[in-house]
């Protein structure tokens, strides 16, 4: 097989068996290929991506005080007390989830925002394709195999990994802390970044307790494979290295396996701090799919409500870890979601897959507050009706790009095919 037509028909990834046995790490990039217009970003700002798998309800999650009667009338057995729920400084008509108290907090105190109503022209409502959209920047209608980080990253380093690791850029490119690589890291030939497996594996390998063997082959003709170990074996010691030197972290995230998410952003803060010059990172936080039970009886109670309150309580340590190590000006977050859900509760006392949905930005260099109105809730809703778009999410990685990453605009186009308007986030 040659290699070429290996690489295009592994676009990606490469899986390297047993490899760093609990950790398990995916080696992601390609060859020199297109000229971008920069070689290396020269500043230290990070991105971190938080994927809630599943589909979140955002009008239980950010809830349109303002609309409250039409709001228990639409969700008659799932609304939230008017009593319970969090109310936000400088934005009455708005409130959090009781289970946001962390993020509540971000928000009073100006570090986190709140985008209403993102989502795109002509929804799909299949997790598989929404999702696929999402990390790809796609319109509904194409299928595109690169993912727009991952397009971006192929622009800023375009000679990964023949190149690579330097002395300009001696990191993995983007990190992501779970088994499969995602999409959003696929540039438009070979992924960009690499994979964490588990935390678990993550700590084995700081305290030394996996043997890294970058000279197996993983078959007679494929070369690359071989490549791709030794580039991962390089990564990984450096990975190792950069751990090794943040011995302590904040004590505000709950104990180790309470919150999954929590352990993943412990992870990115660690090696942040440990001066990675990692560009992106991405963790993520499932099971959003609540068209059934979505609350006990008492509605601040049950499956959404755990849900909500490991983010908030991750996002909120997380926070809390960055100002603790002294890094929190250089870090960017973001949460997705691929879909929101219906405005109307359904019969089994869950929500059904909707269109847009709000998402959160946090940092210490973010513009906080609420952009966009609260959802329009009428008073003849029905089953089908759905939030209607307020804003294109890729406004919101335009705006990452240009303002976080300082992209000039005319590449930000190109990376995300097409022109959108930016959003004041940073």
């Amino acid at each position: 097989m040659k290699r070429r037509k290996f690489l295009r028909d592994t676009i990606t990834g490469v899986v390297l068996p047993s490899f760093l046995h609990g950790i398990s790490l995916k080696a992601l990039a390609g060859t020199p290929a297109v000229h971008a217009k920069h070689a290396v970003l020269n500043d230290d700002r990070v991105l971190v991506l938080i994927q809630l798998a599943g589909g979140n309800d955002g009008i239980n999650t950010v809830i349109p005080f303002d609309q409250y009667s039409a709001y228990t009338a639409a969700r008659p057995n799932i609304f939230l007390p008017q009593e319970k729920v969090l109310k936000l400084n400088g934005f009455d008509a708005t409130a959090f989830n009781p289970a946001l108290a962390n993020m509540q907090q971000l928000f009073n105190e100006g570090k986190l925002g709140v985008v209403q109503a993102v989502s795109y022209p002509k929804p799909n409502f299949s997790h598989f394709r929404a999702t696929d959209i999402w990390m790809t920047g796609s319109d509904s209608d194409k299928v595109v195999s690169s993912g727009w980080a991952g397009r971006f990253l192929h622009d800023v380093f375009p000679q990964f990994p023949d190149n690579f690791p330097n002395e300009a850029m001696p990191d993995p490119l983007a990190i992501q802390v779970g088994s499969v690589v995602s999409t959003v890291l696929q540039g438009p030939l070979f992924t960009m970044g690499m994979a964490i497996s588990n935390p678990a594996g993550f700590y084995k390998l700081v305290e030394g307790k996996v043997n890294v063997n970058a000279n197996s082959r993983w078959g007679e003709q494929l070369d690359y494979i071989e490549l791709m170990s030794q580039k991962t074996d390089q990564y990984a010691t450096v990975i190792k290295n950069a751990a090794q030197k943040v011995p302590t972290q904040s004590p505000a995230y709950p104990a180790a396996g309470k919150n999954p998410l929590a352990d993943q952003l412990k992870i990115v803060a660690r090696l942040i701090a440990g001066g990675l010059k990692t560009k992106v990172y991405l963790v993520s936080t499932g099971s959003f799919d609540t068209h059934a039970k979505q609350t006990e009886t008492d509605t601040t109670t049950g499956t959404h409500a755990k849900l909500l309150q490991r983010v908030s309580e991750a996002i909120g340590a997380f926070m809390s870890d960055l100002q603790f190590l002294q890094i929190d000006n250089r870090v960017m977050g973001m949460t997705f979601s691929e879909f929101g859900r219906r405005i109307k509760s359904n019969a089994s006392g869950g929500t059904d897959h909707g269109a847009a949905a709000p998402v959160f930005y946090f940092g210490n260099s973010i513009k906080a507050g609420i952009i966009g109105s609260n959802p329009v809730i009428p008073s003849t809703v029905t089953v089908n009706d759905n939030v209607p778009m307020q804003y294109d999410f890729r406004s919101l990685y335009t705006s990452v790009l240009q303002n976080w990453f300082n992209m000039p605009a005319s590449e930000v186009q190109e990376i995300l095919m097409g022109n959108f308007a930016t959003v004041p986030i940073v």
